[in-house]
């Protein structure tokens, strides 16, 4: 059970379906199955091998599919980074993974041209999208694939290494074998019920490892097609869903929420769409509910964490969807809630989310310590509080670390945040905890209005008056004109905590 095995076999089967769609260009499946091999080839004459690390940081395009799966092919270890990261992040992990290679975007050179120095395991960089001198273009890298001599690929070879956000502090890399990402992408497919006719919409980042399981290897795993967007955008993403006539979508909750309030979006652009899947934070129950009667599709929510490949739970599609919950564990994973004394929580009791099954990492690379925290007795603790139902639903609470403690009591954050988003002006929100001198913590919220109409904050303050008690109800109110997020369209409460956003009213 391999990344490559995987392509192999779906080229094989489906030989003349498009792999691809990519603006004007189409791929089909012997084609693409060829260029990884040409690529990997290529790699292979550079001195690369089994266990290399070769690091990623691309959009969305035909050449990270092509990188990656030729990576996988050779044997070697794929390090996705996200190409925004600042070149000190990006040094970072270069420099922790031990990369020997970097396939990136052209506008990165300089800053690879002054990490060098500082890199003795970095040999080569592949720039894809334009040339500078020192560095090899994508194209050249291609070789004839004859003599590629492909090596043995255990189950439990280390595939992908990711590296988590680093909230808590540096990022840890998380160690991904071939049978995490592959039985991930497997059992995901059918508990969705991923057909070899789909054609899935991957607009979410390539190098997050929600849009690597759910948009390239499951949609992989079954030979259907991949509608690449190197971006997203409301427009352009339900005009190309439109045009391809896609059946499955996956984003984040402010995707659809831009979808929803977007004016142009009409509903008959999203018409052959059979599902939509959402994942990567907690999709406020107004907005999935909004979405679903504007568009007549269903969303499937679900969980996962980079450490578990990722994904742990979905709302199923054959029996009863609970809207507010991350829906039940996926075939082969098992989930259990526990207290802080280990005890397994009853029904309803707020706990710690752990899971086990074959798509939980090998462990956090050079961080032994972190890996020991992580991983206990095959169980993964997702550092996530959650409640679970008799029927194995889950629902989110709240991240342990996010957790505001008002005078002694628990404020879960999302709490906070679903009143907001029922109030009728309200697009985004996001709560967080404020030091206070009497209570030690206060609650503070931040939101985006859908349009400037004259609600002010107090207005805001007074309905979670009327919705929460008194000691869940936001001390403050910033109303900004938009909330931070990372690339993946998740709100980085971080950067709301700093507090030097620009207040556009009060």
């Amino acid at each position: 059970m391999n990344l490559s095995e995987n392509l192999r076999r779906a080229a094989a089967n489906h030989p003349d379906v498009a792999a691809i769609l990519f603006l004007d260009k189409t791929i089909q499946y012997r084609d693409l199955d060829a260029q990884v091999d040409r690529f990997a080839a290529g790699l292979a004459q550079l001195g690369l091998k089994k266990g290399s690390r070769v690091a990623m940081l691309l959009g969305n395009s035909p050449e990270f599919i092509i990188a990656y799966y030729a990576i996988a092919r050779l044997g070697a270890v794929s390090v996705p980074i996200n190409p925004l990261y600042t070149p000190g992040e990006i040094q970072y992990i270069l420099a922790d993974a031990g990369v020997e290679a970097v396939v990136s975007v052209a506008p990165l050179a300089p800053a690879y041209q002054m990490m060098k120095p500082t890199l003795p395991a970095l040999q080569h960089v592949i720039l894809v999208g334009g040339e500078a001198p020192g560095f090899l273009s994508f194209g050249e890298v291609f070789a004839d694939s004859t003599g590629l001599i492909e090596p043995g690929i255990a189950d439990d070879d280390v595939a992908v290494i990711l590296y988590t956000s680093g909230t808590t502090g540096k990022p840890k890399g998380a160690m991904l074998s071939h049978r995490n990402v592959c039985s991930n992408a497997q059992y995901t497919g059918d508990f969705l019920q991923f057909l070899q006719t789909d054609t899935v919409v991957a607009v979410l980042p390539m190098f997050h490892v929600f849009c690597m399981t759910v948009c390239l290897n499951a949609p992989i795993y079954r030979g259907a097609t991949l509608l690449v967007l190197p971006r997203f955008s409301p427009t352009e993403t339900s005009k190309a869903i439109l045009t391809a006539k896609a059946t499955v979508f996956a984003g984040v909750p402010t995707m659809y929420n831009y979808l929803l309030q977007h004016p142009e979006c009409e509903p008959s652009d999203l018409q052959s769409l059979r599902l939509a899947i959402s994942g990567g934070a907690a999709m406020p129950v107004a907005v999935l509910k909004a979405f679903e009667q504007k568009f007549n599709v269903m969303v499937s929510e679900g969980y996962g964490l980079s450490e578990a490949s990722p994904v742990v739970t979905f709302n199923p599609l054959d029996r009863e969807r609970k809207p507010g919950t991350i829906g039940v564990s996926i075939p082969s994973v098992e989930v259990r809630v526990v207290g802080e004394d280990g005890r397994e929580c009853g029904p309803g009791e707020v706990g710690e989310l752990i899971c086990r099954g074959p798509n939980v990492m090998l462990g956090y690379l050079n961080k032994p310590e972190e890996t020991a925290l992580a991983l206990r007795d095959g169980w993964l603790y997702t550092g996530d509080l959650v409640t679970i139902d008799e029927e194995g639903y889950v629902t989110v609470v709240d991240r342990k670390k996010d957790m505001i403690i008002v005078g002694g009591f628990n404020v879960y954050p999302r709490e906070v945040e679903e009143v907001l988003f029922k109030h009728p002006a309200v697009a985004e929100a996001a709560v967080v905890g404020i030091p206070d001198m009497n209570r030690g913590e206060a609650v503070k919220a931040f939101v985006a209005l859908k349009q400037e109409n004259g609600v002010s904050a107090e207005d805001l303050i007074a309905f979670c008056k009327e919705n929460l008690a008194p000691y869940k109800v936001p001390a403050e109110i910033d109303v900004l004109a938009e909330l931070p997020k990372n690339s993946t369209g998740k709100i980085l409460r971080r950067e709301l905590k700093k507090g030097n956003e620009p207040k556009i009213s009060q």
